[in-house]
């Protein structure tokens, strides 16, 4: 049931998507052309890229590519998008990964430690960590790091010639906004279970209350803190878009953006598509991971 729900959700996301690219005013043909283009240039690059054939044709044909792996041809630069796209999203990924998980290792110790005790600093950073945008971090940092320090790369993209040193500021930036989204919420969760019966009893049978909380309260509190972290994590493609930018960062952001500038219909609607599959891929993911952790869920249904 929940795998056709994902089909029929990507399936309604790609028609909105398909007419919300068609709606937009213009030719995309003269705009990749340029002003000075003939009327007979425009027409036959028109013609040749199946944009003057009737809408259901073009949004089969574009359908058709994505499930064969062909995901069309660039109007502005008139190659193959499938290879630059591929390419680009491993970057993405790799970015996106790596933020998360930075994220989580250092999200899960400082709510228990917030939790447990008070650390007035702690808790006001955290607070601080989820006012300020993920590219204002990545500005500061280079500012301290780079500029000032030295210690580390400003932007580019040298993996894996230069090692990883390109992707620490930038991962950074990602992963202190999100971490402290998640610190604020693996607290509050821990909080409400202190509060509860069985970490009551596990007092009563001798253990500590920090030992309580993380032995017993930890795997409770997993399900809300593995929707959170899943949100977040769709939340980190449009950060990923910002930081890409800051960073000079080959990813999809700053492919999709790059698109969007010289409008490039097929390469902005094929990214927005790859977007969109990559969040509702979360979310089922979240969704089926939830009866791994707690199988009373798979019992109850």
């Amino acid at each position: 049931m929940r795998f056709l729900r994902f089909i029929g959700t990507l399936f309604a996301a790609s028609v909105i998507i398909f007419l919300l690219m068609r709606a937009v005013p213009g030719n995309p043909a003269r705009v990749a052309l340029g002003v000075n283009a003939t009327d007979e240039a425009v027409e036959k690059l028109t013609h040749s890229m199946g944009l003057d054939r009737p809408l259901l044709v073009q949004y089969l044909e574009w359908m058709k590519g994505l499930l064969t792996g062909n995901f069309g041809i660039s109007l502005s630069s008139q190659q193959d998008i499938t290879p630059l796209v591929l390419d680009r999203a491993q970057v993405t990924l790799l970015l996106i990964g790596l933020a998360i998980a930075l994220a989580l290792a250092g999200a899960i110790p400082m709510g228990i430690l917030l939790a447990r005790f008070r650390l007035p600093v702690l808790n006001a950073a955290t607070q601080l960590g989820i006012a300020v945008p993920s590219f204002l971090v990545g500005i500061v940092l280079v500012a301290v790091f780079s500029v000032h320090l030295g210690w580390l790369p400003a932007n580019g993209w040298q993996l894996p010639r230069e090692g990883l040193s390109h992707l620490v500021l930038p991962v950074i930036s990602l992963a202190l906004v999100q971490g402290a989204m998640l610190t604020r919420y693996v607290r509050a969760t821990l909080m409400e279970e202190m509060g509860k019966d069985y970490i009551r009893t596990a007092r009563s049978l001798g253990e500590s209350r920090t030992g309580a909380l993380i032995r017993h309260g930890l795997r409770n509190a997993a399900l809300p803190v593995l929707t959170v972290t899943g949100v977040q994590l769709s939340t980190l493609v449009v950060g990923a878009v910002v930081i890409e930018n800051v960073f000079v960062i080959p990813g999809l952001g700053s492919m999709l953006l790059d698109a969007v500038s010289s409008r490039d219909l097929i390469t902005v609607q094929t990214l927005i598509m790859v977007f969109v599959t990559f969040t509702l891929t979360v979310n089922l993911l979240t969704d089926l991971a939830y009866r791994v952790i707690d199988p009373r869920l798979k019992e109850a249904r």
